[in-house]
């Protein structure tokens, strides 16, 4: 159940009046709500934890999470109101009798407010205490329909007439392993999202012959959601025929014992099908303690977790969707097609005409398409196509609605199958994993916006109230987020090349269905488009809207929304189109400027400025006059958005995220009013000025203490000069530089994580003379990674030797900027993964400083990082470099590799270096290298590499050689 609504609101209250309900006298208001949160927040913990499934809950829920809402915009007016006129000097105004008016009318109405929001959760509070909540759920049991789908859950594997398919690679990875008597793991798991056969996978080498030899006993246990150890143990002992009269009735602490001492003394495999967490392995753990023993266990599961839980040495297989070949193929096993089209073929080949229709087999892998490669989906749907013998109307229906069908009729099943995903989630997940219904079909996800979504909403907070400090917000989010990749309900796509962390990821399309369908039934969000946008008008309690497809934002009507996420253009092509007349458009598009046509030209231009201005004006308009409790406006894809941001942008006083990145706007100068913005918490003005202008920003963010993510536009006029040194709370600083920003400001951000300057970078009042009596720059113990890019000339070695010296913990380092000479090892961080270098225009070789440091594992040179002709990796250097990338390096004659060089490398790439003659000798050393890629080289280069050629015994060890 969500209970960040109330978690929230709670935090709001507890925050927000700690000084002002004093003052003004409604604390005893705030109080009583309070109050009456806390409780609803208890009853909701209460039906959590004994599993409650019950309409009035679910409908109960909804409400709570409305008053919630409703409790926190009022508590948190009220205290911002307050907060501005305190600053504002309301000392001396409130000797006037207006003034006193005027706020004594404020406290009236925050007393109202309150009022009404007690008055109705009492309400709601009086109709829940009537239902007692252990007849409604049992403590530990599931509700009545999530125990159906449990027991009536059986495998649906991917093999028909013992022919399997797409799991034949898996089954000859897995075997050798878990027969291997050396090795020292005892633990193996298949994990992966549900629907994906890892019972079938886990049957299928169960039941090989080669495992059935090698173990002495095999045993088979199905532990499910509700782990009843009694019933695993006995399941287990009874394949192993050890199961007696007196066992049955004997303590379960015995059956543990007798099922422990008979593993340690015999080889055997157990496989444990279906366990879902770690406490259900830590019951299960007294009978498969024992240490020193040659029996396996076999698990499957939905969380990777488990197998590092259960042991240290554990070994995790992850079973990964069908391709498009193996789907088709399951496919036509499952529905019949292929024995369809074997006998029909074979009956009416004499028969002129009589062909299996082309257009039935085109609609059969369309279809497979929407299955995505899951099994479980694609089994589903051949189950469905199976019964409307083969008949091209029925499967043309199908076809119209396959996504309906899948969830309807047998597609019961495979929607159960992944429900008990989300079912299992704990509280505190479920709202982060509905949030992910924000986000368009077959969408990358990019971590760290998604990250700052989260917290900005309140759906993730801090723990150091719970006394755990250092548990910012965001590592909160980066935990739950690695809790739900661990549960298989994303799938990573990238991962940072220095920390390995996740950096984006995207959702499986039918678990994104089960995601959409989760967040309707909670009322949790409403996705908006041209089809349905209309409907808006209507609907006035919808808090978060997220925009896939453009509509015109005056269709939403309401009040009370929390978020606005666009992933369409602000203004698409075809909707100028609309806005413009067809008479200016058509002059303006068939005329170039000249001076004959100086005035009409002129005069056409201010026309279509002024139409399309005063249309985009009216929609920002609409949205900060009618949206006063926004807390998120995020616009994904940018595009033109009209003259200029009105100042009307100040009345969002809630805001906690503002992306305006890649908008366009006529005249770019940002009004002052973003002042007024003190909740913000992420803030992306990437914006861009037409035609390449720079970007205005007023000395105004300093107001923004609560800011933690700040970018700036990459080119800001010279009028700028920003005041940054009040945002202490800054994690991440994009596009700052000394030419608009002052270098002393770093010196207060003692949070800063990852900091990117762009442009000029010089240390005011740098002392040349001593440098080592130059106060350090970085506070921050944090900070992992610093990017430098300036294309406006070189840096001054001494300030960048200085800057470096004082990040002593960066993990990432990028400099895009004409250096001539590499920093003295002594200079850089020994905890540096990450190096890339461009337009650096070394000129005496770096290798030498680069192979000291310890935990190097990426190094890139790229476009004239190196003017040098020669590059040396000596011998027993670059213990841990695992990828090297030279690209753009046209001065680059000779490179040498020492024996013992590089001991680890996998991946090398050589781009466009026209002048290196050879591949060095010392690559036929390195034989963990999996990967050359040799593009855009001379093809004399490419002939001494290729199979034949004098350099190919060097490298004719690894295993892909590319060539493009």
């Amino acid at each position: 159940m969500d209970f960040s609504a109330v978690s929230s609101a709670l935090k709001t209250i507890g925050q927000l009046t700690q000084e002002v309900t004093s003052l003004w006298g409604v604390d005893e208001q705030v109080d009583g709500l309070a109050s009456e949160l806390r409780w609803m927040q208890s009853f909701l913990k209460v039906a959590d934890a004994r599993k409650v499934d019950h309409e009035v809950i679910r409908t109960s829920v909804v409400e709570i999470r409305e008053l919630a809402y409703d409790a926190e915009d009022v508590i948190e007016t009220f205290s911002l109101k307050v907060a501005s006129k305190r600053k504002g000097g309301f000392s001396n105004c409130i000797k006037r009798s207006a003034c006193f008016l005027k706020e004594g009318c404020l406290l009236h109405q925050i007393k109202s407010d309150i009022e009404k929001i007690t008055a109705r959760i009492k309400l709601l509070t009086r109709q829940l205490k009537r239902y007692d909540l252990s007849k409604l759920g049992v403590d530990g049991e599931r509700p009545s329909s999530s125990i159906e789908r449990r027991e009536s859950r059986r495998s649906y594997p991917h093999v028909m007439d013992d022919n399997i398919v797409g799991l034949d690679k898996d089954i000859k990875k897995l075997v050798p392993v878990i027969i291997e008597d050396g090795s020292e793991c005892r633990v193996f798991s298949i994990c992966g999202m549900g629907g994906l056969g890892k019972t079938t996978l886990a049957k299928k080498i169960y039941s090989q012959s080669q495992v059935v030899r090698h173990f002495k006993h095999l045993a088979w246990a199905y532990v499910s959601q509700n782990c009843q150890k009694r019933k695993v143990w006995e399941d287990i002992l009874s394949d192993f025929n050890l199961l007696s009269e007196a066992d049955k009735k004997m303590k379960v602490e015995k059956l543990a014992e007798k099922l422990s001492s008979f593993l340690e003394e015999n080889k055997c495999l157990v496989v444990l099908d279906d366990i879902w967490n770690t406490e259900s392995w830590d019951s299960l753990k007294p009978a498969f303690s024992v240490r020193e023993t040659r029996s396996k266990i076999l698990l499957t599961s939905r969380n990777k977790e488990i197998v590092f839980h259960s042991d240290k040495k554990g070994f995790l297989y992850e079973l990964q969707c069908l391709n498009y070949q193996q789907s088709w193929e399951l496919f036509q096993k499952t529905s019949g097609f292929e024995v369809f089209t074997y006998l029909f073929e074979t009956l009416f080949w004499h028969c002129a005409g009589y062909k299996i229709d082309a257009k039935m087999k085109k609609l059969g892998k369309d279809m497979v398409q929407h299955c995505a490669g899951l099994p479980l989906a694609i089994i589903t749907l051949g189950g469905i196509l199976g019964t409307k013998y083969f008949s091209l109307t029925e499967w043309l229906k199908v076809s119209e609605n396959v996504k309906s069908y899948l969830k309807n009729n047998k597609g019961e099943v495979l929607r159960d199958v992944l429900a008990l995903s989300y079912d299992e989630l704990p509280p505190y997940l479920r709202p982060c994993f509905l949030y992910l219904s924000h986000f368009p079909e077959d969408y990358e996800i990019h971590v760290d916006r998604l990250i700052q979504l989260w917290v900005a909403e309140g759906i993730v907070s801090s723990k150091q109230e719970e006394g755990d400090e250092g548990q910012i917000a965001e590592d909160v989010a980066e935990g739950y987020l690695m809790e739900l990749a661990e549960r298989c309900m994303i799938q990573v796509r990238e991962r940072d090349i220095a920390t390995l962390k996740m950096a984006s990821f995207k959702m499986h399309d039918l678990m994104r269905d089960l995601c959409l369908s989760k967040a309707k039934q909670e009322k949790f969000l409403y996705i908006a488009d041209q089809s349905n946008a209309w409907q808006l008008s209507t609907i006035g309690k919808d808090r978060r809207v997220s925009v896939h497809n453009f509509f015109w934002i005056q269709c939403i009507k309401s009040p009370r929304l929390r978020s606005l996420l666009f992933f369409e253009k602000f203004i698409p092509n075809e909707e100028m189109e609309k806005v413009l007349p067809l008479t200016m458009r058509s002059y303006f598009e068939n005329h170039e400027y000249d001076d004959s046509h100086n005035l009409l030209f002129c005069f056409v231009v201010l026309l279509i400025i002024t139409v399309l201005d005063t249309k985009l004006r009216g929609v920002w308009k609409y949205m900060f006059n009618n949206f006063n409790f926004l807390r998120v406006l995020d616009y994904e894809r940018g595009g033109e958005a009209g003259c200029k941001l009105p100042k009307d942008i100040g009345k969002l006083i809630h805001l906690r995220f503002l992306r305006l990145r890649g908008l366009e706007f006529l005249s770019s100068k940002l009004p002052s009013s973003l002042g007024n913005l003190r909740c913000l918490q992420t803030l992306d003005l990437r914006i861009e000025g037409i035609r390449g202008k720079s970007v205005h920003v007023p000395n105004v963010l300093w107001r923004m203490q609560q800011l933690r993510h700040l970018y700036l536009p990459e080119e800001c006029n010279r009028k700028t000069k920003l005041k940054l040194g009040t945002l202490r709370n800054l994690q991440t600083l994009v596009n700052f530089n000394t030419k608009n920003c002052y270098v002393k400001d770093l010196f207060n951000m003692t949070n800063i994580r990852e900091l990117e300057i762009r442009g000029p970078f010089n240390i005011e009042d740098f002392n040349t003379e001593e440098l080592d009596k130059n106060p350090p720059i970085i506070q921050s113990k944090y900070l992992h990674s610093l990017s430098i890019i300036n294309d406006e000339g070189r840096i001054d070695p001494r300030h960048l030797v200085h800057l470096l010296l004082s990040c002593e913990n960066i993990s990432k380092l990028s400099l895009d900027v004409e250096i001539r000479r590499f920093p003295e090892y002594h200079y850089l961080s020994s905890n540096l993964a990450y190096i890339n270098l461009r337009r650096c225009k070394l000129e005496e070789d770096p290798m030498s400083t680069l192979e000291k440091l310890p935990n190097l594992r990426i190094l890139e040179f790229h476009y004239r990082a190196i003017v040098g002709k020669e590059m040396f990796c000596c011998g027993q250097t670059f213990a841990k470099l695992e990828s090297l990338s030279l690209q753009g390096l046209s001065f680059l004659e000779e490179w040498k590799v020492s024996e013992g060089a590089m001991p680890s490398l996998r991946r090398l790439a050589i781009k466009n270096c026209r002048k290196l003659k050879k591949l060095p000798d010392g690559l036929r050393f390195i034989a963990t290298l999996q990967e050359l890629k040799i593009e855009k080289m001379p093809k004399t280069f490419k002939d001494k590499v290729e199979e034949g050629g004098e350099d190919f015994c060097k490298v004719q060890h690894v295993p892909s050689i590319i060539f493009q």
